[in-house]
């Protein structure tokens, strides 16, 4: 095992990440469950244009806990050669076949493979097994310390309860974020904004040297104005120039194209991320079928609800109505 991640890694990711755009990534898949050779390529060139600081693979967009090794290891691997000047941030968490009894042990595993094909940096999927345990805050402090001697910087997950997640105290959050590994929290909340900004207050005022990384794609420009000054969001996979015009105009000050951006970004956030919720991974292939990036039969979630025809219709309109008030999408 790899020592832990050295002052200069962790600031150099730091670095790349402030003020940009990761985008969570799917995976294109075909009526059979298997990668879209086609669309998977397509995808790749397309991102490659993208104004993106890097992109999240494994991540829940990707269904990074449930792949098949190959797929999986594939991704990641395309990922890195189509962007070698990018962040490559590798999701890692307890995957669908991983022994429970071992979940920790999993989770390490997953990190050494994404270091093996040189990944930047790491997402540690919160470990919802600890919910109701006797021992929860110790053993989430302990199962971060355990990936983060896997040698790469660590981005924290924090994903409320209610959103499927599992909530961390302040007292595990401090602890958490004083590990010198960690360049940050992404926050995803979903409907929670009051733990949102309690989050964020802690942070500016106990770890102002950590990022606040927004994943809250319902309610993305109101997350800049409350501390994040970076965005991880299954959104960043479509659109990619709108959202990240929105990160800049707000880090520079331009008040009025950060409204107008934080409107068109509203509309299309209330058009990907709705119930169900699980959706929203076939509504972002079906905006890259609308898009001209992948083919329909490429748009597939193999783990996702089946959604009416009305909803592919629907994320057609709602591009075609950005493309007319925003120069971007």
């Amino acid at each position: 095992m790899n020592s832990n991640a050295t002052v200069t890694q962790v600031d150099d990711v730091r670095t790349r990440i402030a003020g940009g755009l990761i985008a969570a990534t799917p995976v294109p898949f075909d009526r059979d469950g298997q990668l879209h050779e086609v669309g998977h390529e397509s995808y790749l060139k397309y991102m490659a244009a993208q104004p993106v600081a890097g992109v999240a693979v494994w991540a829940h967009t990707g269904r990074g806990l449930m792949l098949k090794d190959e797929i999986a290891s594939r991704v990641l691997r395309d990922w890195r050669e189509t962007l070698p000047q990018k962040l490559i941030i590798a999701g890692v968490g307890l995957r669908q076949d991983a022994i429970l009894e071992h979940p920790t042990a999993a989770t390490v595993e997953m990190a050494e493979i994404s270091a093996r094909l040189e990944a930047d940096a790491l997402l540690v999927y919160p470990p919802t097994w600890l919910r109701g345990h006797a021992r929860k805050d110790e053993l989430i402090v302990e199962h971060h310390k355990r990936v983060a001697a896997v040698g790469l910087p660590l981005i924290l997950f924090y994903l409320y309860e209610s959103a499927g997640g599992i909530a961390y105290s302040p007292a595990v959050l401090d602890e958490v974020l004083a590990l010198p590994d960690v360049v940050g929290i992404k926050m995803a909340t979903l409907d929670s904004v009051m733990t949102y900004q309690d989050v964020s207050r802690q942070l500016q005022a106990r770890h102002p040297d950590k990022l606040i990384i927004t994943g809250e794609d319902r309610f993305l420009g109101y997350s800049l104005r409350r501390g994040a000054r970076a965005a991880l969001i299954g959104m960043g996979a479509i659109c990619c120039d709108m959202q990240a015009e929105l990160i800049r105009a707000h880090t520079v000050g331009d008040s009025a194209r950060f409204l107008a951006l934080s409107d068109a970004v509203d509309r299309l956030a209330e058009t990907i991320f709705v119930r169900p919720m699980e959706g929203y991974i076939r509504r972002l292939l079906w905006a890259l079928v609308h898009l001209g990036v992948i083919p329909l039969e490429a748009a597939n979630d193999p783990w996702g609800p089946q959604l009416p025809r009305d909803e592919f219709e629907n994320v057609a309109r709602t591009l075609d109505a950005l493309a007319l008030v925003t120069q971007e999408c």
